[in-house]
């Protein structure tokens, strides 16, 4: 493997490591010896989560063509895995905040745990079973789990910046530490020990469980609305209302579809873009400086965070415009430096600029995940949070769903230059959602006026 990639990696590791290391009083949260034993409880159990989808992510398509299924073939059961978090996730959400948040996270590791075992058949309908369940899962992953903190965290009484700091470990975490190891581990078991392509979907399955144990032993219940006279179409109805009449809330949800949808694009463009004649890369490896980058950004995060004078709002701005400017290079690269018609090979120069381009990408998506947590937390009402988070995902599955059922339609380049237009857009939508949010309500300014008035002058 060229000397390139082992650089990039040891500098993003070096950098981690100073960034960790060198955290200052400034940087870091005081916080009650309650609340870092709540914290770590949740991060252990979300650490667990998370290794049950990252182990299982790299093998899926490699799984599916061992089955001897062909490129159309899997991209329809991927595009089933999208539509069915789009059709089922907000009737999971609002189960969820009616009936139980610890429920619902309960309810997605069963899910996942069958999802994993119907890898187990080479069945196309049993595949597609598999793909429409994990979908259900993915809903619950990214929502009930969150929902379930926030409602905890707040009644224990626990101060709303400490928030932030499980948000940022969380994704230091789950997202960067969990996924390196997941992948290294998937590769020991595929093939330094010959378990086959499905080992990695039974390993998800034990990791999964002993989540699902410590969330039963260990969590208590909550609720966003558990009121018996809500069905669930008054439910999707509350949330409709509160997206549509607070314009906080629909800018949130739009920059997040916005951002996510461009991520979930670069996930399927990436090996393209950096191996466009056959290039020999090593795409494990660079998955694992990929999630190293956004150990890199979670840890920037935290920072950022720590510093009430910093708002997220504000910075957010910065990372949208750069992760905007780090997707445009492949299409900068092919006018200014020349391409190469040499089959095979190890990476061009081009490719060379372009990953570290993807990992500056990377890194603005370690910041983002923390931080709209946090937006989150701040924006959405309690009661329909977990609703709320799946209406989100509705245009966000849509958009995915287009992409992948055109991905060969359009050269790479356009595609990377959509990506780039959406994260300006959501760039320009979070400058909209800072103003407003830091303009005072209507009562807040009579209540100034009359305590301006109330007070005597002294002379």
């Amino acid at each position: 493997m060229e000397v390139f990639y082992y650089m990039v990696f040891g500098v993003l590791a070096a950098v981690v490591a100073a960034l960790e290391l060198s955290k200052s009083n400034k940087d870091r949260i005081n916080t009650s010896s309650a609340f870092n034993s709540f914290k770590n409880n949740y991060l252990i159990v979300y650490s667990l989560m998370m290794a049950g989808d990252w182990l299982q992510g790299p093998y899926v398509y490699y799984l599916y063509s061992t089955y001897g299924y062909g490129k159309g073939e899997i991209g329809q059961l991927f595009i089933a895995g999208f539509g069915s978090s789009m059709l089922f996730g907000t009737i999971v959400g609002s189960l969820a905040d009616k009936q139980g948040r610890k429920r619902a996270c309960v309810t997605y590791c069963i899910t996942y745990i069958l999802s994993c075992i119907t890898k187990h058949s080479p069945q196309y309908k049993v595949l597609m079973l598999g793909r429409v369940l994990g979908g259900i899962a993915t809903s619950l992953l990214f929502s009930a789990f969150e929902s379930w903190l926030v409602a905890e965290h707040n009644k224990r009484g626990f101060d709303q910046q400490w928030l932030s700091l499980t948000f940022s470990k969380a994704i230091f975490l789950g997202n960067g530490l969990v996924a390196i190891v997941s992948g290294l581990f998937g590769n020991v078991l595929v093939d330094t020990l010959s378990l086959g392509p499905v080992a990695p979907f039974d390993a998800a399955s034990c990791f999964l469980a002993i989540g699902m144990a410590i969330i039963l032993s260990t969590w208590t219940e909550n609720f966003g609305d558990p009121s018996e006279n809500k069905d669930l179409l008054t439910q999707f109805r509350g949330a409709a209302v509160a997206i549509a009449s607070d314009e906080k809330i629909a800018l949130l949800g739009a920059i997040q579809s916005l951002f996510e949808g461009s991520m979930y694009t670069f996930v399927f463009l990436w090996t393209p873009a950096l191996s466009p004649n056959d290039e020999e890369i090593p795409h494990g490896f660079i998955f694992a400086t990929f999630m190293l980058s956004s150990m890199l950004g979670s840890s920037l995060a935290s920072r950022l965070m720590a510093r009430a004078s910093l708002r997220v709002e504000g910075y957010m701005q910065i990372v949208f415009a750069v992760s905007a400017a780090s997707l445009i290079l492949p299409i900068l690269t092919t006018f200014v430096v020349s391409p190469t018609k040499e089959k095979g090979g190890g990476i061009s120069f081009s490719g060379s600029i372009q990953l570290l381009g993807f990992c500056t990408f990377e890194s603005c998506v370690g910041i983002f995940w923390p931080s709209i947590m946090k937006m989150r937390s701040q924006y959405i009402p309690e009661e329909a949070r977990s609703t709320i988070m799946n209406f989100f995902r509705i245009p966000l599955n849509i958009f995915v769903c287009v992409v992948l059922y055109n991905v060969d339609a359009f050269p790479i380049t356009v595609m990377f230059g959509m990506c780039s237009i959406f994260l300006m857009v959501a760039c320009i939508l979070q400058r909209r959602l800072m103003v407003i949010a830091e303009k005072p309500k209507a009562g807040e300014w009579q209540m100034k006026e009359r305590d301006t008035e109330s007070e005597p002058l002294n002379i």
